[in-house]
């Protein structure tokens, strides 16, 4: 069995995403990693040669700046990295995600588990999704909490946008992958990243979506009913980048007023409780039971 990871990046360390950290966790667990790399003002490509791994492989890119629709250049710089890849699985991280060294072993084994196994396509992670600071996650239907992240190689797929895949039946109809759930969780820390960091992301990539300028970013402009503290332990990879490039603290702003969405949330959240525990966030994937 031979696993392919892949990710694409721009503009790391200005952004301030741990791309670093995160493409070494895909290289403990991936047999070669491929990394587009679109041209940036900083550093990024730099740091990434001196990872200095024979397993890594680095695409530079172009990305279309007229592409404004929806995120979809995401979905191109995503799809150039997968249409490198050569082996049987396709692991995709997006740069600020890591995979916990607990999970390395489990990870492979589950490949390798359904790797012969062709009713399922893709193989899905729970999600700890960090806000604020290092010790607090959300959890509500607006935060999805569970994604694809491993498709199998040898189907027919591509992304409509960086995070899901369409798997395209005959050529006729589009549908999301058939998967198995794997028992292992991603870690994303995107939204630790200090507010600086943040509001210089917002700013460079909302025109991507059609939006000619982000708004100001705070993080405690939140429903505090979704934030939750965080009982377990961070990968040993990250530990050192949340020490120097992460917010330190969260303080929730005690006038944040609810909206209609935070109120359906709520109620989604109590009715989950109430119904053993039924996801109602949005999922791109079919588990296979």
């Amino acid at each position: 069995m031979k696993v392919s990871g892949f990710t694409f990046i721009r503009n790391g360390n200005l952004l301030g995403y741990p791309f670093l950290q995160s493409i070494k966790s895909l290289l403990n667990v991936c047999d070669e990693v491929v990394v587009a790399v679109g041209k940036s003002e900083d550093h990024t490509i730099e740091n990434l040669t001196k990872i200095n791994n024979p397993n890594l492989k680095i695409i530079l890119t172009t990305w279309n700046e007229n592409m404004v629709d929806r995120g979809f250049v995401y979905a191109q710089q995503k799809m150039i990295a997968q249409y490198n890849c050569t082996g049987d699985w396709c692991f995709y991280l997006e740069c600020d995600e890591i995979i916990h060294e607990n999970d390395y072993e489990n990870i492979r084994n589950k490949m390798y588990q359904y790797l012969h196994n062709h009713k399922i396509e893709a193989l899905v992670f729970d999600y700890y999704h960090f806000y604020g600071a290092k010790n607090w996650i959300v959890s509500s239907p607006k935060w999805y909490r569970r994604a694809p992240r491993i498709i199998r190689n040898t189907i027919r797929s591509w992304a409509p946008d960086g995070l899901f895949w369409v798997v395209m039946d005959k050529n006729k109809k589009g549908r999301y992958p058939r998967a198995a759930l794997i028992d292992s969780h991603i870690y994303h820390y995107g939204h630790v990243r200090s507010v600086h960091s943040m509001n210089e992301k917002n700013k460079r990539v909302e025109k991507y979506w059609n939006n000619l300028e982000g708004e100001f970013y705070t993080y405690g402009n939140i429903d505090p009913y979704i934030i939750k503290k965080f009982t377990g332990t961070h990968p040993e990879i990250i530990k050192e980048w949340l020490i120097l490039e992460a917010e330190k603290e969260l303080i929730l702003n005690p006038n944040y007023k609810l909206t209609s969405k935070d109120i359906r949330h709520r109620a989604e959240m109590l009715l989950s409780k109430i119904f053993n525990n039924i996801d109602w966030s949005r999922k791109h994937f079919k588990l296979i039971k």
